[in-house]
């Protein structure tokens, strides 16, 4: 069994209002992120990024560790989309809608036609992705491949439709309310 395999099943499960929410490390940092687990899922996912990507991109905040260890280990650096409003020329705002809450993100260092790379910790509803992959498109930056984590949704192949863009899931999972399945695993 591998160890991102273990840690969801052994992570627990909250309800945030209607919506059954697993705490796990790597999407939430609780209770820590083990270096090993880190090492396992960054490998993996830096495997699914063509060499021709120009920058990694992840989303603020559970993505930054992501994409950290998969930047040392490509040698690309990484641009991260933040909750905070800069005010920078060429500043992207985007509306984020999740299952559980909405805010803007702000996406800053990006020119149009840069070959990326998205990384990220967890697709839910596809609110957020969506939102960014949007921004993105209008600003013509090629979006190359979208490496997820832990996909709790049935969102991925709407997404790969809607944009054109591969999405790849390490652990495709189901959290029910007392129970979490892992429907698919590529660890």
């Amino acid at each position: 069994m591998s160890l991102l395999e273990k840690s969801i099943l052994d992570a627990p499960i909250v309800k945030k209002n209607d919506y059954n929410y697993i705490v796990h490390p790597i999407t939430d940092g609780i209770p820590y992120i083990d270096p090993a687990l880190l090492e396992e899922i960054t490998s993996k996912m830096a495997e699914y990024i063509p060499d021709e990507v120009e920058r990694i991109v992840t989303i603020e905040a559970m993505g930054i560790p992501l994409a950290t260890a998969i930047s040392l280990k490509l040698r690309k650096p990484f641009t991260i989309i933040r909750k905070r409003e800069y005010g920078l020329p060429g500043e992207i705002s985007v509306e984020q809608v999740t299952g559980y809450s909405k805010s803007k993100l702000f996406i800053n260092g990006l020119e149009k036609g840069d070959k990326i790379a998205i990384v990220d910790d967890v697709l839910s509803t596809g609110g957020t992705l969506r939102a960014v992959l949007k921004a993105l498109e209008e600003k013509e930056i090629d979006v190359r491949i979208v490496v997820i984590a832990i996909d709790k949704g049935t969102t991925a192949r709407e997404i790969e439709k809607e944009f054109g863009v591969p999405v790849v899931s390490l652990a495709s999972i189901e959290v029910r309310e007392n129970e979490t399945i892992i429907k698919s695993i590529k660890v």
